[in-house]
């Protein structure tokens, strides 16, 4: 199983973060690569919809309001990997009105070599906060 993670400290308090980022149907608020997202089975499904106009399915497996988490899990979708397991945090910094935003995930590499997958969700993460980043304006 490969792992990659990545985070970005913010300017910014974490409840306002989480009220950007926490809703399971969010990511098109502040991921460019999103472009839509529709709940399903209760709002534990979301059908997101790529720029490149690919779709990927994921299932929402944890949600702690209150630790400002979640975690879920790629149900279809068009990348290399079976097994995926990802979660996305926002934690106070020790600095007042900052946070430490963090994105993780597991899988299990399928006809590709981990290095390569790893790299692809690495850049996705790291893409998506600074991402985050500029839509906060900071």
């Amino acid at each position: 199983m490969a792992s990659t993670f990545a985070s970005i400290d913010l300017p910014v308090s974490p409840d306002r973060v989480w009220r950007l980022i926490g809703g399971f149907d969010s990511l098109p608020d502040w991921l460019p690569f999103v472009t839509s997202s529709e709940l399903g089975e209760g709002g534990r499904v979301r059908r997101l919809v790529t720029a490149r106009g690919e779709t990927i399915v994921e299932r929402l497996e944890t949600f702690d309001d209150q630790a400002r988490t979640y975690s879920y899990s790629i149900v279809e979708g068009p990348f290399p990997v079976s097994a995926y397991h990802s979660t996305l945090a926002v934690h106070p910094a020790d600095e007042g009105e900052c946070c430490h935003v963090e994105w993780s995930g597991t899988f299990t590499p399928d006809g590709v070599g981990e290095e390569e997958v790893v790299a692809l969700f690495n850049r996705i993460y790291t893409d998506g906060l600074e991402a985050l980043k500029r839509t906060l304006g900071v």
